[in-house]
């Protein structure tokens, strides 16, 4: 006989939490369970969560990487304009490709800050000086904004099949 203040649960539990996809904290994909991580942060080893989600040396080099991209897929002859949007994907599908824990934030700010940087600076050097100026200022956050938004969805699309194909050729069959 059960008690009144006594409840028997017969229902399994339906709720789902990130652990059951194989994610642990934001976006990491170690692959360890609570109680690893559990143990890994209070051992010392402590990961602020700032550490999890951005990490500074890597957008750094991602920047510098996808100026470089930016500079050589536009410098190609035959394609110019939307080669810069191919070297922003190559970048972003090398860095998916050969980093150990995703980096969709620092892929998609570099992306987007070069890219954005790249459209004001190139409408400053294609257009006459004068009328150029002028025009950025009139709209020129417009200019920089639809810049910023092709350079971000090339940077995160290069990342994402860079991450596909890593996870393709590390999972087993």
């Amino acid at each position: 006989m059960q008690r009144s203040d006594e409840t028997e649960s017969t229902a399994p539990s339906t709720s789902v939490s990130a652990s059951d996809f194989g994610l642990d904290g934001f976006g990491t994909d170690s692959g360890e369970d609570d109680a690893a991580a559990a143990r890994r942060t209070d051992s010392g080893g402590s990961e602020s969560r700032l550490g999890r989600v951005f990490s500074p040396k890597s957008f750094v080099a991602v920047l510098g990487l996808s100026l470089a991209g930016l500079f050589v897929g536009g410098a190609i002859p035959i394609i110019g304009f939307v080669g810069r949007f191919l070297g922003l994907f190559a970048v972003g599908f090398a860095v998916g490709l050969l980093a150990s824990r995703r980096r969709y934030l620092e892929v998609g700010l570099a992306g987007a800050l070069a890219s954005g940087l790249a459209f004001v600076l190139s409408t400053l050097t294609s257009v006459v000086a004068p009328f150029a100026v002028d025009f950025l200022a009139e709209y020129g956050v417009a200019v920089a904004g639809i810049g910023a938004g092709a350079g971000l969805l090339a940077s995160l699309a290069g990342h994402y099949f860079g991450r596909d194909l890593r996870n393709g050729l590390t999972q087993d069959i």
